[in-house]
């Protein structure tokens, strides 16, 4: 399959998350949908409009379609976010490197996640929680604005319900009916349980949020090498050619999303690349 070429998929369910995002669920008009890894993203056309990268937010190990969970910040992420059920945009993909679940079986894991960044980090949660017993502690740490912009509060609460995970959710502003956290996520996890000498980080969310987030990481003891970040940003082509992405010596779509902090932290501290 040309890289370059989108594929037309249909959309068989969009279901909205908050006023600005939105969940669809993809399935192509032909053929089937390529196996993906937790943590990668395709290129969504908006036909007539423009492409835009997407992370993953669905289950792996589940054939059929692709889930995105799409924010309307833009001309071509509104389009897609307006999208209805039997609509047709174009898919290129799938894009990019993993989070390290596999690489984490045995070890504690602790995920981080602002905002939106819950999403692309939901294929590994699926993962982890379907593979419980490959791992020691699991901890799933979230932040949001508000209580209404928490993301998939229903599954949250399905996670809470398990007691093998431990889940803490936090809002930067409260309102009547939250009863939880409120302040920054990166004051979770003073709080969680885990082994900072056998422990797996993966963190998303805007990069203010993943920069003291790691720091608070390696304040609690891990190193720079056992910490991994999602920095979905600037994809044009997908394939390392237009030079969109560059981020230092990387490029975002062929080095990334996920990188390694240890490798990138240097260059995450420069304002303004």
């Amino acid at each position: 399959m040309d890289s370059f070429v989108p594929q037309p998929y249909r959309v068989t369910r969009a279901r909205r998350e908050a006023h600005d995002v939105t969940t669809l669920e993809l399935i192509p008009t032909a053929g089937e949908r390529p196996a993906f890894e937790p943590g990668q993203f395709n290129m969504l056309y908006a036909f007539g409009i423009g492409e835009v990268a997407i992370s993953m937010s669905g289950d792996p190990s589940q054939s059929g379609c692709y889930v995105h969970t799409v924010r309307n910040v833009g001309a071509v992420s509104g389009a897609i976010a307006a999208l209805k059920s039997g609509a047709i945009l174009g898919l290129r993909g799938p894009f990019g490197t993993a989070w390290p679940t596999q690489a984490a079986a045995g070890s504690d894991v602790v995920i981080v996640a602002g905002g939106l960044g819950l999403a692309p980090l939901r294929p590994a949660i699926y993962q982890v929680l379907a593979q419980r017993d490959r791992y020691g502690r699991v901890a799933i740490l979230y932040g949001s604005r508000s209580p209404g912009d928490i993301l998939y509060p229903r599954e949250i609460e399905r996670w809470r319900r398990r007691l093998d995970v431990d889940i803490a959710v936090t809002v930067d502003h409260a309102d009547a009916t939250w009863h939880g956290n409120v302040g920054v996520v990166p004051k979770l996890i003073a709080r969680s349980a885990f082994d900072p000498q056998n422990t797996i980080a993966m963190i998303c969310g805007p990069e203010v949020m993943m920069r003291f987030s790691a720091t608070a990481l390696q304040g609690a003891g891990l190193s720079s090498d056992h910490i991994y970040l999602s920095m979905e940003r600037n994809m044009k082509c997908a394939i390392g050619l237009c030079g969109h992405c560059q981020f230092g010596p990387h490029f975002i779509c062929k080095d990334g999303p996920v990188m390694r902090y240890d490798r990138i932290a240097e260059i995450l501290a420069v304002r303004e690349i």
